[in-house]
């Protein structure tokens, strides 16, 4: 896989006695959606407490950080930034003080009007304090002219675009929220009678909470001492889930519509094998994320599996590099290929996708190294055509390979023997029948109109003030 990254995870857990213990195991679940930076936020129905930083969850919380957060209500955030500069100020959840009291926000996703709507706030006396999108939300907040909390978000709600899932906290109430398309997942639980909000059931599955449902597109959920109550101020749009989430961002052991994500990518192995029969020996994942994929490639082929790689799962977010040029270096510091496995041996090595087809080809490059006599380069998704602008962090069109590239001429650039993707008609028929999804980056077709010029475009880094 190379290195697609989601924006983040969410967690929050309204009315619990170790609602930031929970809410630190929550995050510790849902850390694969976000290594860059963490935080939590309480409240005690006085006052919010909140403590965040840069870093993965364990570095960044300990015992006496976790007693300093008070409370039975928390909500907390990973992160990986699509939209604002990798810096302490832009982890969340985001916390500020306005007319009304105190507010939090946990966001997933990414909002495309930020920019247009952060000018004409600043227009009219806004200073903002990070270069998050999820700030614009906060500002539209505090500028409604609405009393209740829930009605001033639901205002507030209606002047975004893009895709979100939120959590919001404050003194006494926890608000979650989801975009009408649906493009990012929020599901709901109970434990022991507290309600629980995550981005994925795996998170509900460590804390032994209940999977109730999944929030629904255009809905929005108050949670306070009068119970619980369902809101949808807005029209729902088509149904735009992304499905990225089925082929790689989701854990293998999370449900989708009460569907296990590992049985829809072994599904997706199986559509790849009926479309790309070839003779090999072996059939090998990229792990982790080519793992499921493979199975089903290999049952439904016939071929072995094997394990091809070891994977170092202890590597961190950066390394240093010797002075002395290692042949790719930073691919063989994740994998290593086993000789024994491949040497000598027809290879179909089975990966999720290629995006500027870097990493793919020093894949290649190393099983060549390792001895295989051919290679067979399977991806488990459709080609890339298009960037995402609703969360993801995919380049910009042109360094897409498959951009520029037929299938034909992307293999012949990797360098192995055959590269064949999973057509999109097999993908829906991997992901089922009926079901919708956001596919514009097999596409280019869109659900929703984006705003976004070529400036805000690049790296969709939409606040960053120094665009690489």
């Amino acid at each position: 896989m190379e290195e697609l990254h989601e924006e983040c995870g969410i967690f929050g857990i309204y009315n619990h006695e170790e609602a930031p213990n929970i809410t630190y195991l929550g995050l510790y679940a849902l850390q694969h959606r976000g290594q860059e930076s963490c935080g939590i936020a309480s409240s005690d129905d006085q006052k919010l407490y909140f403590h965040k930083n840069m870093g993965l969850v364990n570095d960044v919380f300990s015992q006496k950080t976790l007693s300093e957060l008070q409370g039975r209500n928390a909500v907390g955030h990973v992160r990986y930034s699509t939209a604002g500069e990798t810096l302490v100020k832009n982890a969340q959840p985001l916390v500020a003080d306005y007319y009304y009291g105190s507010i939090s926000v946990a966001h997933n996703g990414n909002l495309t009007n930020a920019p247009l709507l952060k000018e004409e706030l600043e227009e009219n006396g806004s200073i903002f304090s990070s270069t998050s999108d999820t700030e614009v939300v906060i500002h539209l907040i505090a500028s409604s002219k609405e009393e209740r909390l829930i009605d001033r978000i639901i205002t507030s709600l209606e002047r975004i675009k893009g895709a979100y899932s939120f959590l919001f906290l404050s003194e006494n109430e926890m608000i979650a929220a989801r975009d009408p398309f649906g493009f990012r997942p929020l599901v709901m639980g109970d434990l022991d009678g507290s309600v629980v909000f995550a981005s994925e059931t795996c998170a509900l599955d460590l804390i032994n909470a209940k999977y109730i449902r999944d929030v629904k597109p255009g809905e929005v959920i108050l949670v306070n001492k009068h119970g619980v109550k369902s809101y949808f101020p807005s029209e729902p749009g088509k149904h735009s889930a992304c499905v990225f989430e089925l082929i790689y961002f989701s854990r293998p052991d999370s449900l989708f519509n009460n569907i296990s994500i590992y049985k829809i990518r072994t599904e997706m192995g199986r559509e790849l094998a009926r479309e790309s029969r070839v003779q090999a020996d072996i059939v090998i994942p990229v792990p982790d994320s080519g793992m499921p994929a493979a199975v089903g490639f290999s049952k439904e082929s016939g071929i072995s599996f094997e394990i091809g790689f070891t994977r170092n799962h202890y590597i961190g977010r950066t390394f240093i590099e010797p002075k002395k040029v290692i042949r790719h270096f930073g691919v063989k510091v994740k994998l290593n290929p086993v000789l024994d496995v491949i040497g000598g041996k027809k290879v179909i090595v089975v990966d999720d996708s290629v995006v500027r087809g870097t990493t793919s080809k020093k894949i290649v490059d190393m099983l060549k190294s390792a001895g295989a006599k051919e290679i067979h380069l399977r991806l488990s998704s459709p080609m890339i055509i298009s960037p995402c602008f609703y969360g993801i962090d995919t380049p910009v069109k042109e360094d897409l390979i498959a951009s520029k590239y037929n299938e034909e001429k992307i293999n012949a650039e990797l360098g192995a023997d055959s590269t064949k993707f999973l057509s999109l008609e097999g993908l829906r028929r991997a992901v089922g029948d009926g079901a919708f999804f956001c596919e514009a980056c097999f596409s280019g077709v869109y659900p929703q109109n984006v705003d976004i010029d070529e400036n805000h475009q690049r790296q969709l880094k939409l606040f960053s003030r120094e665009i690489p």
